[in-house]
């Protein structure tokens, strides 16, 4: 066999059927609005079915493909104070950096393609004075948008989290050998 043919084994990925679910939904949303017009005259059916399948993939990204694929998890609480608190679950760090690139990079980009496509249909649906449809694609974009703040968030928080360890445990080892050396002396 000849050398120059071989190549570097190509990454896969390693959740296919969760990858498939995750981009799954967000097409079905997209493709319904924007061929709905073709097939259904009724506005309610238009808002409910895409609406639907809009709340099928943030339920799917919030509690199913972002814990499979970017080992991320957010949810809001209210306190007994009345005030919004965000809750965040990550991976350990370990686990986090042998997460599947492929599956990541799917993840992320199809969470804000799917926002910019929500976003340029709003722009049309304001073009052609099409509230009732605004009114459609302003749900789905803030449920993308969602979506897109927590794990943006959780994410930063997985990043908080380990410097903070990281820093905590190179202080206690500090200190153990500060111990150390003043025990000797």
């Amino acid at each position: 066999m000849d050398p120059n043919q071989m190549q570097a084994p190509v990454e896969n990925y390693a959740n296919p059927k969760t990858c498939l679910f995750h981009v799954l939904f967000k097409g079905a949303a997209l493709a319904f609005y924007i061929l709905s017009a073709l097939f259904f005259n009724s506005f309610v059916i238009i808002f409910v079915v895409t609406v639907l399948l809009a709340a099928l993939d943030f339920w799917v990204v919030k509690n199913v493909s972002g814990r499979i694929l970017v080992g991320l998890r957010w949810w809001n609480e209210i306190n007994d104070l009345g005030e919004s608190v965000w809750k965040f679950e990550s991976l350990d760090q370990d686990s986090l950096a042998r997460m599947n690139k492929k599956d990541s990079w799917l993840f992320w980009w199809t969470l804000y393609l799917a926002a910019a496509a929500w976003f340029i249909l709003g722009v049309f649906s304001l073009i052609r004075f099409q509230a009732d449809y605004l009114l459609v694609v302003g749900v789905c974009l803030s449920l993308n948008a969602a979506n897109i703040i927590g794990f943006t968030k959780c994410k930063k928080d997985a990043k908080k989290q380990f410097q903070q360890f990281a820093t905590q445990t190179i202080a206690s080892r500090f200190q153990s050998t500060v111990q150390s050396a003043f025990t000797l002396v």
